[in-house]
């Protein structure tokens, strides 16, 4: 479904095809329902086949014989027929613009943020179909690429060809929010380092690690959003450019790595389309601080928590991740990106980067 129109009409029989399931269940004299997968990290099985985590078989059904279940089946009546709406006049809004236009859908309005963005969840599901096939999209900006790569996109104003290292300034590429709008042309990259920080980010450009090693950097901006995860994957499966994860050495920077690697537990019915299984992680490692004498900081309550967590997630389940994590609690320290400086400024793409790279077969030295 390349097309647009195409996409868009493929969407919405999609999206009456729920409507048409409750039709015929009131016909027939049922309650109408829906079932779902249970969506915690209790639910998600490893998936031989695609190498990415999906929800497990423990299902969760939802019917209007309550008040409450009645209630939210309602409030996801009045989404299909939101998005019908914006798919025919081609119009598309945030999520946080349709959690306000509920205000005014009465007994379907949200109560939060959350609630609105779930059921948005909900109809991918059930429809197997990215949320920007229904023309929502998130608040977040997608991550800034800069590097030997040339993009073609199709946008309001036609279709637009940009090579992301020179014909950008250096805040790089802006992936928008819809990838699949995006043709990747060609490139002539060793490997993608997707980078946790600005600050990082800037420094390898600043030390022309691009140029030396044909890499594209891709600045995550914390918490990758889903258009950057698609990009990278596409990047890696379309184009063959192997991707490496760059980030901080604590617990919540290894969930960003495994967000990339793995699928995240809140969107893993959408891992097949944003996990990329062979995203290799880098650093910053626990043992990263222990050999190169990094600056860090003692573990919050929280950081503990959160390390033990990861020890009972089955993305972590490997000797790797079991060995660096035990190790952390052990040190009980953490440290970031930029705590390489105290090496000095070019330690990380003169030292550090090249020899991690080559240690996992991305460069040859």
């Amino acid at each position: 479904m390349s097309d647009p129109s195409e996409r868009d009409t493929a969407t919405k029989k999609r999206l009456m095809e729920i409507a048409k399931v409750w039709y015929d269940q009131i016909a027939g004299g049922e309650v109408p329902s829906i079932t779902l997968p249970t969506r915690t990290k209790y639910n998600i099985e490893y998936d031989d086949e695609s190498e990415v985590w999906k929800y497990g078989d423990k299902e969760s059904v939802r019917n209007a014989g309550t008040a409450k279940s009645a209630t939210h089946m309602l409030k996801m009546a009045y989404v299909i027929w939101f998005i019908k709406t914006q798919l025919q006049e081609n119009r598309s809004s945030t999520l946080r613009e349709m959690y306000y236009i509920s205000e005014g859908w009465k007994q379907a309005k949200f109560g939060a943020q959350n609630e609105s963005n779930y059921l948005i969840e909900d109809l991918e599901i059930i429809t197997a179909l990215q949320r920007e096939f229904f023309h929502m999209r998130p608040e977040e900006d997608g991550a800034s690429i800069f590097g030997p790569i040339r993009v073609r996109e199709n946008t309001r104003r036609g279709m637009k060809e940009i090579h992301c290292q020179d014909d950008v300034g250096e805040a790089g590429y802006n992936i928008p929010n819809n990838v699949e709008n995006v043709e990747l042309v060609d490139h002539d990259a060793s490997c993608v380092i997707a980078i946790e920080t600005g600050g990082m980010f800037s420094r390898l450009q600043e030390n022309g690690f691009d140029e030396e090693y044909n890499a594209v950097l891709l600045h995550l901006k914390g918490q990758p959003a889903r258009a950057t995860r698609r990009m990278l994957k596409r990047m890696n499966e379309e184009l063959g450019i192997p991707v490496v994860v760059f980030t901080d050495g604590d617990p919540w920077s290894y969930r960003i790595y495994a967000s990339v690697a793995y699928g995240s537990i809140k969107a893993a019915h959408m891992s097949e389309l944003l996990a990329t299984p062979s995203a290799q992680f880098i650093g910053v490692k626990p043992s990263d601080i222990q050999q190169y004498n990094l600056p860090a900081d003692k573990l919050t309550e929280q950081d503990v928590s959160a390390l033990k967590a990861e020890l009972t997630d089955p993305r972590f389940a490997t000797d790797f991740w079991k060995k660096e994590i035990n190790l952390q609690l052990k040190m009980n320290l953490k440290s970031e990106q930029q705590a390489f400086a105290s090496r000095g400024l070019d330690f990380v793409t003169k030292e550090y980067l090249p020899s991690m790279l080559s240690e996992i077969g991305v460069l040859k030295r």
